[in-house]
């Protein structure tokens, strides 16, 4: 079985859109297109490197996908421009409608599909950006590991990483660093369920129980 593995770049306040340049996606009004370039210094390179270390493949959204697809061909063949030139690249579209003419890419029209490909033996799929098909993905629980590269920025808005509605799930983590311009890069693998623990009193107060009370009328 294929591991489903999220890369992403994320504000502190969990914005994703647009982190590359201001024509990625200026949607609803986002203004700061680019915004986690100012940040690429070697620690930001070598950590990418590690998410595509082993043998994967691309699972990508359509807009990401033709984001992609209109740059990444016309690089230099080195380098990750080589890397993605060479693997296949997967892209979820409903309605169809994408020019797959990129070299080794195949369309996926649903999450179905997607899952019977994670079921399959293969290289992992990697996801970059994509924000839709994430909270596809972690609403249906199929992701097994998160890379997470964190800059110390508040965008105030913008398509966030994580959306209500995702599978509870807890995360190992297997990896961390910081870089000196304050960017912190965390790596996490799939654990098990969310474990809880209770920090009431046995016998709570006449302030938590008048609180509790009005919680319940709250509700």
């Amino acid at each position: 079985m294929r591991k489903i593995i999220v890369g992403a770049q994320m504000s502190i306040d969990g914005v994703m859109q647009a982190p590359g340049g201001p024509s990625e996606d200026p949607t609803n009004g986002f203004k700061f297109g680019g915004w986690a370039m100012p940040y690429f210094d070697e620690v930001f390179g070598e950590e990418i490197d590690r998410v595509f270390a082993e043998k994967c493949d691309l699972l990508l959204g359509r807009k990401t996908y033709e984001i992609f697809a209109a740059y990444w061909p016309y690089q230099p063949d080195e380098g990750i421009a080589k890397l993605f030139g060479d693997i296949t690249k997967y892209v979820v579209s409903r309605s169809g409608e994408v020019d797959t003419g990129w070299q080794g890419s195949v369309l996926l029209r649903d999450l179905a599909a997607v899952k019977r490909l994670r079921q399959e033996d293969g290289p992992n799929l990697v996801t970059q950006g994509s924000t839709e098909l994430v909270h596809a993905l972690l609403a249906e629980d199929l992701v097994d590991a998160i890379s997470i590269f964190t800059v110390p920025v508040v965008l105030g808005g913008g398509k966030k990483l994580f959306a209500d509605g995702s599978a509870p799930r807890s995360y190992r983590l297997t990896g961390s660093r910081v870089s000196g311009n304050g960017l912190t890069v965390a790596h996490y693998e799939r654990a098990g369920g969310i474990e809880v623990a209770d920090t009431e009193p046995d016998a709570p107060g006449e302030a938590e129980r008048a609180r509790q009370e009005r919680m319940k009328r709250e509700d």
